[in-house]
C-alpha cells in the first residue's frame, strides 16, 4: 500500500469493501420483465432471478482503497478486470452490492464513450457540455477558443462548426477530454481518454492532469498505456478478475504487472504479490 501518513493529506474517494454485481436476464425463459417484476413482488427477487434465469456477474470483489488530493492515480488490469466497472461505481453510476463508497465532492467520468449530441455542432457540444459540467456560460465563454485549441480539431480545417458525427474517433474523444479538462475538478475520472491522437496531444494531456492535482483534484486514469500511467500516475491499483491485486508507487506495481503479462498487458505468466 501507498505510505499516505501525512496529517496534511485529505481524502476524497474511499472505497470500503466494495462488491459490484451486474445481473444480465436470461432469454431463455420466455418470460417478460412485466411477469419478472411480479415474481419479485410475489415470490422474493432470489426467486424471481432463478425463474427469470438472471446471470450474475461479480466484476469487483471486496476492493478497498483510499484516494487522497492531489493524487493521480493510475487502474490497470487486463481485459474485463473492472477497472471500467469500478470508475462508474466511484462516479454514481453503478450501485455497489455491498460495501461503500464515500467522496469529497463531486466526481467527474470522463471516458472515450461519453455521450455528446452527433447532431450538434463541436461548437455547440463544447457549450452543452460546459453547462452539464456546472460552469456557467461565462466561464464557457471565456474558456471556448482554449478547449478549441486544446482539442486540435480544427488544425485541419474548421471541424468545430461541423456536426460531430461527421468527426473521426479520435477527434470526438479529443473534444470530449479538452470539454472536461477545461474545468478544475474534485475527482476526475478518465477512462482510456489518453489513447487517441497523436503525441502531441497525448503531451498536452498529461500536463492538464499535472494542473489539475496542483489545484488540489484527485485524478484517476484507466489505460492499456503503461507509458501514459508512467508518465501521468504516482501510484498505481492494479486490478485482475474484479480483485485488487496491488497498490502502491507507479514502478513498483508496475514492475510486477509487467512480469505478470509478460510485458504486453494481454495475458499472465506469473503471479504477483499483494502489496503490503
Amino acid at each position: 500500500m501507498a505510505d499516505h501518513t501525512s496529517n496534511d493529506l485529505v481524502p476524497t474517494v474511499i472505497a470500503d469493501s466494495v462488491d459490484i454485481v451486474y445481473r444480465v436476464n436470461g432469454t431463455g425463459s420466455g418470460r417478460g420483465t412485466a411477469t419478472a417484476a411480479l415474481s419479485r413482488i410475489v415470490g422474493g427477487k432470489k426467486k424471481a432471478e432463478k425463474r427469470a434465469g438472471v446471470r450474475k456477474v461479480h466484476a469487483v470483489k471486496n476492493v478497498s482503497f483510499t484516494a487522497y488530493r492531489g493524487e493521480a492515480i493510475g487502474l490497470i488490469g487486463t481485459n474485463g478486470s473492472g477497472k471500467s466497472t469500478l470508475l462508474k461505481a466511484v462516479a454514481g453510476l453503478l450501485p455497489v452490492e455491498n460495501g461503500r463508497i464515500y467522496t469529497d465532492g463531486q466526481p467527474s467520468l470522463l471516458g472515450v464513450n461519453a455521450a455528446l449530441m452527433n447532431d450538434l455542432t463541436g461548437e455547440r457540444n463544447v457549450r452543452l457540455g460546459g453547462l452539464a459540467m456546472g460552469m456557467s456560460p461565462e466561464q464557457i465563454r471565456d474558456r471556448y477558443d482554449e478547449i478549441v485549441d486544446f482539442s486540435g480539431i480544427n488544425e485541419k480545417g474548421d471541424f468545430i462548426t461541423l456536426p460531430m458525427r461527421t468527426y473521426s474517433s479520435g477527434m470526438s474523444a479529443r473534444l470530449r477530454f479538452s470539454i472536461a479538462a477545461a474545468k478544475d475538478h474534485d475527482v476526475l475520472l478518465i477512462d482510456e481518454a489518453l489513447a487517441t491522437g497523436d503525441r502531441s496531444f497525448q503531451k498536452r494531456s498529461e500536463e492538464r492532469i499535472r494542473e489539475l492535482r496542483k489545484h488540489a483534484g484527485t485524478v484517476f486514469l484507466v489505460s492499456h498505456s503503461n507509458k501514459s500511467i508512467r508518465d501521468t500516475c504516482d501510484r498505481v491499483l492494479w486490478l485482475e478478475r474484479g480483485e485488487l491485486r496491488m497498490d502502491g508507487p507507479t514502478e513498483e506495481v508496475l514492475k510486477q504487472y509487467e512480469a505478470f503479462t509478460g510485458g504486453s498487458g494481454a495475458g499472465a505468466k506469473a503471479p504477483a504479490k499483494r502489496a503490503a
